[in-house]
């Protein structure tokens, strides 16, 4: 089979209709939109584009269900979780083929992803069966305190573009678990992974109503009456801050519960005594996977003056070796863009540093032709001000500033308003437990270039949002405390 009809014939797998309640259905007023690929401009796929009357519904689904699915066995929750971890796993490479074509990235990370997504799956499979609460006498010793753990209700759940299935299963899957009902709006340049992605749901047997899929181009059309509606008990949110502060003025109205994975500017802090290969290595992983493309995205380089030149060196040229293409060839490490917008904000930013005095190693400018293709960049000797160490970058462009010693590295690294993920390579144990200590981030990587994991509690600190996703505490953030007391008498 060539690669254009394997293509053709995944995509005519993929649903393009809402799922509601269980039913796959036309938006009312019959309106589509069209998703594109990134690395050529074509169109792929035509879907359902959801109007108000579609988000309503989709509560009225969601709520439905909710108490009966707050009263399921948690085993059943569980079994489900697992079940749909198996048949991701089997359709992995349908899977990775199809996040390749609407989002761009290379086949290798895609494939990356669905093991990364699978593990939220298989994670809350596992944390299903292991709510629990606690009981105790009470201080004063006339009553018996019971502490339990009840869902939280109807979520909406806004996932981004740049990791479709990842995005998606991290926050569906503690919902699930937690016996809460869920509306979720993937974003409208990669909606198709989520659609693919809750008919492997349906599969596995997930009672209808329990998760529901409305797509859009219009977000805040649909959006402002879910979060409006006073059914709706908890909003999760990934993107970008300023859509994020919004989300939460509206989610006060109704005082919801709110999980927000927003910006983040990450710092990469190279001491003079790292290992400069293993540096290289990570910097390279932080800042390019994902074309840029990631809220962990390393941001700003922050090297110590006596190495800063070797460090130059030694990733300018493995960057030139890059391969940039469409994600579904061979040997590509740099695929498109989102799209031009995307290329036009990364030409922005590289030129504010150039014009400020920075020197471009690699790279530097949009690729012409079909796609929204930009080199691989390096550039060395950022001065301060530039826009590119204030902005995030969400681009393949590797920024390096200097400092003298800790405190100016510390001083540069929380020199920003976001606070999600920070990445420091030394050799000195102590210096990376004062490191740990100092810097005002939610995640560090300590001699790692990728923090990730189902496993782990992600989220940040400052502007870079509210809760955490995944681990043992990502649960938590679908599930409400209910203290009870029962007197001895």
């Amino acid at each position: 089979m060539t690669t254009e009809s394997a293509e053709k014939q995944l995509l005519e797998k993929v649903p393009t209709k809402l799922f509601i309640g269980g039913t796959w259905r036309d938006a009312s007023g019959g309106k589509t939109l069209v998703v594109r690929d990134p690395a050529t401009g074509n169109v792929i796929a035509e879907i359902a584009d959801a109007s108000a009357e579609d988000a309503a519904a989709a509560l009225d689904a969601a709520v439905a269900v909710q108490a009966e699915w707050a009263e399921s066995a948690p085993r059943e929750r569980s079994n489900i979780l697992r079940k749909a971890f198996d048949i991701l796993q089997e359709r992995a490479d349908e899977f990775a083929l199809l996040m390749s074509l609407e989002m761009g990235k290379p086949l290798a990370e895609a494939r990356g992803e669905v093991t990364y997504g699978g593990e939220f799956l298989r994670w809350f499979s596992e944390e299903a069966v292991r709510i629990s609460g606690r009981f105790g006498q009470n201080p004063e010793g006339t009553g018996q305190m019971v502490i339990s753990q009840r869902p939280v209700g109807p979520c909406f759940l806004i996932t981004p573009w740049n990791f479709p299935l990842a995005m998606a299963t991290r926050k569906i899957a503690p919902a699930i678990a937690a016996g809460c009902t869920s509306v979720v709006k993937p974003a409208e340049l990669t909606p198709l992974t989520t659609l693919l992605f809750v008919s492997v749901l349906e599969e596995a047997g997930l009672p209808a109503g329990v998760v529901n899929v409305i797509t859009t181009s219009s977000s805040s059309t649909v959006s402002a009456p879910i979060i409006a509606d006073p059914r709706l008990r908890k909003l999760s949110f990934t993107g970008s801050t300023p859509v994020g502060q919004k989300l939460i003025s509206q989610a006060a109205e109704g005082v919801l519960r709110v999980s927000m994975e927003l910006g983040g500017n990450a710092p990469f802090v190279v001491f003079e005594d790292a290992d400069l290969d293993k540096a290289v290595d990570g910097a390279l992983i932080a800042k390019f996977r994902n074309i840029g493309q990631a809220c962990t995205a390393a941001n700003r380089f922050i090297v110590h003056e006596s190495v800063a030149d070797a460090f130059v060196e030694k990733v300018t040229a493995r960057v030139k070796a890059m391969k940039v293409g469409r994600g579904t060839e061979d040997g590509v490490e740099i695929g498109p863009l989102i799209d031009d917008r995307a290329v036009e904000k990364t030409g922005e930013l590289v030129n504010d540093a150039v014009g400020r005095g920075a020197t471009v190693a690699a790279g530097g400018s949009a690729i012409e032709g079909a796609g929204s293709f930009f080199e691989p960049t390096v550039l060395s000797g950022v001065p301060a001000g530039s826009d590119i160490l204030r902005e995030e970058i969400f681009g393949p462009v590797l920024a390096v500033t200097t400092f003298a010693d800790e405190d100016e590295a510390v001083r540069l690294a929380n020199d920003t308003e976001y606070g999600l993920v920070s990445y420091v390579f030394t050799q000195d144990l102590a210096r990376g437990m004062r490191m740990i200590d100092r810097l005002e981030t939610g995640m560090m990587g300590l001699n790692a270039g990728v923090v990730s994991n189902a496993a782990a509690p992600f989220g940040g600190l400052k502007m870079s949002g509210i809760g955490r996703e995944g681990g043992a505490e990502g649960i938590h953030e679908y599930l409400s405390t209910k203290y009870t007391l029962i007197p001895n008498s």
